[in-house]
């Protein structure tokens, strides 16, 4: 069996957290052959730490391996996306796949929430039927990096989906928490939006993936999303705001809670809530409402451990779990938080699938429709809610 060599363009959050999933792969061989950042001093710190490779640039790390995994900042998504695709590189892409961050060949505007949403789907439809082109015609692998799907409870209800043959009714999630960790998250040119492009595209792509999944076991096709209601607000930046010092407030322009509602090919729904305005942690879940049973997928926090610390700095080097605010009193600790919320499952799946040239649960097609879904949200919101049709692309 080849050996895959992977490149990781990115050298942040995600970057390595994906490292480490991706040095606990099983039955396949793979080198983490390098890594490249826009930082400097990033991609040398990141590669002094794991003793990677460090490259200057995005493609001359792709000349060098099989695969790229990219965990850069959205805004340069696609370019690397389509760089690969004509090198004919697999690929693995962190959410959000690609946005809107300005016009091409002008000025960037200073605040994309007062840009015409119109042109933003636009634009962006554009942008994914490029990135569709590239994968296709070169036949290259790519994976989708959206965690959700790749959580146990969102496995188990697949099973549950396909072994009963159940037909979804409605669904709903959330993913919220007390804000980004990124210098650049809440500045629409870098970050595409706010809550429903950075947080929203999970529990939104968990719900695609399961209606795709009942679709194809039920009639031998995808069930896609048709029409989206949605509305947005910042409501960290209202004057009567009281800032307490507990959640993140600096977002330049872009929404700090999201909602859109869903509709479906076949008349089902599905809801979406999102937020930088949860403390706590991470506030994640998916729930399935069928014709034959009811599923909640947990996804965090999960009542695997429960700890109770009675002194913050006891904790100190203790890792409880994601965007926790403190570590004092009971906590919900994460175990080995990588499997839990789908990491490294989604890491295994990519590379069982580079291995076998098999089909992976998270691909392009729901990229695609994922991202679409979010933009004609952002159009629906501007038009102060109204049912807004989901451009459906390849």
């Amino acid at each position: 069996m080849k050996k895959i060599k992977v490149g990781i363009i990115g050298a942040g959050f995600a970057g390595k957290f994906h490292y480490e999933c991706l040095k606990r792969i099983y039955g396949i061989e793979v080198e983490i052959s390098g890594v490249t950042s826009l930082r400097k001093e990033s991609r040398e710190s990141f590669g002094k730490q794991y003793g990677v490779a460090v490259f200057e640039d995005a493609e001359s790390l792709i000349k060098n391996v099989d695969v790229i995994d990219i965990c850069s900042p959205p805004y340069v998504h696609s370019e690397t996306i389509i760089m690969a695709a004509k090198m004919g590189k697999g690929i693995i892409c962190e959410k959000p796949l690609t946005g809107y961050f300005g016009a091409e060949n002008a000025s960037k505007i200073d605040h994309g929430d007062e840009d015409d949403k119109q042109r933003m789907l636009d634009s962006v439809c554009i942008t994914l039927n490029q990135i569709a082109t590239a994968v296709k015609k070169n036949k290259v692998f790519f994976g989708y990096a959206e965690n959700f799907v790749y959580t146990p409870s969102v496995q188990k209800e697949r099973e549950i989906i396909e072994k009963t043959n159940a037909q979804i009714l409605r669904m709903v999630g959330d993913e919220s928490h007390n804000g980004s960790a990124s210098a650049v998250y809440g500045i629409w040119r870098y970050a595409g939006g706010g809550s429903l492009i950075g947080k929203g595209v999970h529990p939104l792509g968990a719900m695609l993936y399961l209606k795709r999944i009942e679709g194809i076991n039920r009639n031998g096709k995808p069930i896609r999303p048709k029409t989206v209601t949605a509305r947005t607000h910042q409501i960290t930046r209202l004057p009567n705001y009281e800032d307490k010092g507990f959640i993140r407030t600096d977002y330049h322009d872009v929404e700090d809670y999201g909602f859109i509602h869903v509709t479906f090919e076949d008349g089902t729904v599905a809801d979406v809530l999102t937020s930088e305005i949860v403390l706590g942690g991470l506030y994640d879940y998916v729930e399935v409402f069928a014709n034959n049973h009811r599923t909640r997928c947990n996804i965090s926090p999960i009542d695997i451990v429960d700890t109770y610390n009675p002194r913050n700095q006891q904790f100190e080097d203790i890792y409880v779990v994601e965007k926790c605010s403190t570590k004092e009193g009971w906590s919900n600790a994460a175990p080995d938080e990588n499997i839990t919320v789908g990491y490294q499952y989604e890491m295994q799946d990519f590379m069982n699938c580079i291995s076998t040239g098999a089909i992976p649960q998270s691909g392009i097609e729901l990229a695609i429709d994922t991202t679409a879904t979010t933009y004609a949200a952002y159009l629906s919101d501007q038009l102060k809610g109204k049912e807004t049709n989901v451009p459906l692309i390849g």
